[in-house]
């Protein structure tokens, strides 16, 4: 069963790890819940002497998670207008009218 729970374990914090790099917003966060999950479950069934890997999967997913929730609370997404895109829309729109005067 501990090896089960390893196996996931780093599984997870692996995915938490590549979601929480990737530009996914909150969905990072279930991996890094199973990842927490798996490894209290890893950190129960260890013994004294077998506790190391447990404990460094909950730190990486304690990192994880305050990354993905520091990027998701400080990075704000801004949408700037183009005023070079708009100007030449409406030049395209008048040499468009010239041209389908020039056809009558």
């Amino acid at each position: 069963m501990r090896k089960l729970f390893l196996i996931l374990g780093i599984l997870f914090t692996v995915l938490a790890i590549v979601f929480s790099v990737l530009p996914l917003d909150t969905i990072a966060f279930l991996p890094i819940g199973l990842a927490l999950i798996f490894s209290l479950l890893l950190l129960k069934k260890s013994n004294n002497n077998q506790k190391k890997i447990p404990r460094a999967l909950l730190l990486i997913c304690a990192l994880s998670s305050v990354f993905v929730l520091g990027k998701t609370l400080l990075v704000k997404d801004t949408v700037e207008k183009d005023t070079k895109f708009e100007q030449q829309k409406i030049e395209s729109k008048k040499e468009d009218i010239k041209d389908l005067e020039g056809l009558e």
